[in-house]
């Protein structure tokens, strides 16, 4: 193309280029090195899409796990490396109970409430697998540390659950004592339990301390007023979300905990020791009424006293 474009130019300085024999010859040239530039830009287009396109099949990432199907599933399960991929290294101490809750069918977004973010660089166009690194005490001292998997399915439910090691699964079936339980064998007095309807502590379907309601805010103040006033004795506050039926019973579990979690944080807030709280949530699995409306608001009434927060403190006896 060197040599053709030095002929233009030669043509151009001899005055050819407005002569009959000149301009065919000069447009003839120009029209193949527009063509000769055209293509090359095609190829390089092409070559930067197909490169865009492979980091985005990649996640941006050097693991990817092999099959992902539509209902969530891999034929290759592939973790990734935690010095080379990980931006949360030094990872976490996850809340046991968070983790019970997770099951198949959340989304992302109720995943991020249970465990965070994830620990990993997941890539840019919709991720189908998200990675954390937990941590978790030996009961005789010292830490295990994990890799936790989430796949998601097509809609970006998360149906399958993997570890590494394997046996790391087994830190969420060893069945916790009742904190009843262990209060009896500390010789501590029954609990003083109280219990705070979720309609008049949160917004409709509120869960954060942005929904907690005014007349929500004058209870938990009053609340902590009163465990504070017997801090010396209180050696735990359990605190427990409930929801009622409706929705279902993944999202009803997300919610009961983000709930008790919001009322441990305003608590904490308000100077009750961290240390002396316990959270869980048990979604629709206890409720207090069964209702049998038709109608839906009047379903929604009859079902209040099932959407509560229920705080047990335990005191010595």
């Amino acid at each position: 193309m060197g040599r053709e474009v030095q002929r233009i130019g030669q043509f151009a300085r001899e005055g050819r280029h407005g002569s009959r024999r000149g301009l065919p010859l000069v447009s003839r040239l120009q029209k193949k090195r527009n063509n000769i530039m055209k293509t090359q830009f095609h190829r390089f287009s092409a070559a930067a899409v197909g490169a865009v396109a492979l980091l985005v099949l990649q996640g941006c990432s050097s693991y990817v796990s092999k099959g992902i199907t539509d209902d969530g599933k891999a034929t290759e399960v592939v973790f990734p490396n935690i010095d080379n991929d990980a931006w949360l290294k030094e990872g976490t101490f996850p809340n046991l109970d968070n983790l019970r809750a997770v099951a198949p069918g959340v989304t992302k977004d109720q995943l991020y409430d249970l465990l965070g973010r994830p620990h990993f660089r997941e890539g840019l166009a919709g991720p189908r697998e998200w990675d954390y690194i937990f941590h978790f005490r030996k009961a005789g001292g010292g830490v295990t540390t994990c890799q936790y998997k989430a796949i998601f399915d097509k809609d970006y439910k998360a149906q399958t659950f993997h570890w590494l090691p394997a046996g790391c699964g087994d830190v969420l079936a060893a069945r916790p004592i009742p904190v009843v339980e262990r209060q009896a064998a500390a010789g501590l007095a029954a609990p003083r339990r109280t219990t705070l309807g979720a309609d008049g502590l949160f917004r409709f379907d509120g869960r954060s301390l942005a929904d907690l309601l005014p007349e929500g805010r004058r209870k938990l103040d009053g609340l902590a007023s009163d465990i504070k006033g017997s801090v010396t004795s209180v050696q735990s506050i359990k605190l427990t979300g409930h929801t009622d039926r409706l929705g279902s019973s993944t999202y009803n579990e997300a919610l009961s905990l983000a709930r008790a979690n919001t009322v441990r944080d305003y608590l904490i807030q308000a100077g009750v020791p961290a240390q002396t709280m316990q959270v869980q949530g048990k979604g629709e699995s206890e409720p207090k009424v069964q209702c049998a409306q038709t109608r839906r608001v009047e379903l929604i009434d009859c079902l209040a006293p099932n959407r509560r927060v229920e705080i047990e403190v335990f005191a010595e006896r």
